[in-house]
């Protein structure tokens, strides 16, 4: 079962919304060509003579008279921090915010699934600084306050004229991640403190040389942000970080404007590639399957 952003019911609590997407992909996972994903990493081996026989499942022996145990109880658990943009250029489209929507729904989720798998989750909300930053924790009391965090966030949506600041930000949350974590971003890595985007690489490298994973979901309306779709006709346009405004027909600028932000998208997804960073470039009109599957692949390559 996959579940679009026109899908979600916004009446249901965020709580519950994350539980719907997570047992739903569990169920489409174990009916797809994925089903090689442990999603509970409770992989059982077999017993070896002089183990412990403290984590011997011994439900699959009377089953199977074989002597099983089950891995995830000896393994470390994961370390990851969410980071999520709520700058005003994430309320895009304002009708919607759909590309803030995304975010939420899909760090919901996966807060949801990291706690599932008994791994420890944090959530980090920025714009031009860090407005929230919580401790990584595995405890249900943490999952909870993570998830009010996300709600407050949903019910206000972001204030308009925040600036991003993506570089800046990203080097501090190098710095204060101390032991090695997996770093999840969702972002449109528009940065309105440099024309300069090396800054913007640099901050990613400084998270790499820190020795964390990072996986970054480079969040946009894939029709209007990259496609620059719009009717044949004048329209006002508005920054939604400084307020801007110009009056045009996007025809007349559609061919530069594409170029441009296509040398963008192609050169982050070149650095992040350099990097060993995974680059996902994430649709906010599709459903949050896909942001689930390549959390699962990325966390396969950690094992």
């Amino acid at each position: 079962m996959k579940f679009s952003p026109a899908e979600i019911k916004h009446t249901a609590s965020l709580e519950l919304l994350a539980k719907q997407l997570v047992e739903g992909f569990i169920t489409g996972l174990h009916k797809s060509p994925y089903h090689g994903f442990s999603v509970e990493f409770a992989e059982h081996r077999l017993y070896n003579e002089g183990q412990s026989t403290r984590h011997i499942d011994w439900k699959v022996f009377a089953r199977t008279d074989r002597l099983y145990t089950k891995q995830y109880e000896e393994e470390t658990n994961l370390r990851c921090q969410i980071v999520l943009d709520s700058s005003s250029s994430m309320r895009y489209p304002a009708d919607t915010q759909a590309k803030l929507r995304f975010s939420i729904y899909s760090a919901a989720a996966l807060a949801y699934l990291l706690h599932r798998q008994r791994d420890a989750v944090g959530i980090c909300l920025f714009s031009d600084k860090i407005d929230e930053l919580t401790p990584v924790k595995s405890t249900g009391s943490h999952l909870n306050k993570i998830f009010q965090i996300l709600e407050q966030l949903l019910a206000t949506g972001a204030t308009p004229g925040k600036h991003t600041r993506v570089a800046n930000v990203l080097h501090e949350i190098a710095e204060k991640t101390h032991k090695r974590s997996l770093v999840i971003i969702f972002s449109d890595m528009f940065d309105g403190a440099t024309e300069n985007q090396e800054e913007i690489f640099k901050s990613l490298q400084h998270l790499k040389h820190n020795k964390h994973e990072v996986l970054l979901f480079h969040v946009s309306d894939h029709q209007t942000e990259l496609g620059f779709e719009f009717e044949d006709r004048p329209y006002e346009f508005v920054d939604l970080e400084s307020g801007d405004r110009v009056k045009l027909n996007p025809q007349e600028i559609k061919s530069s404007y594409t170029t441009a932000l296509s040398e963008f998208h192609k050169t982050l997804k070149m650095r992040c590639n350099q990097l060993r960073i995974d680059f996902v470039s994430a649709n906010a009109r599709d459903d949050y399957f896909h942001v689930l599957q390549q959390y699962l692949i990325k966390r396969a390559k950690m094992k």
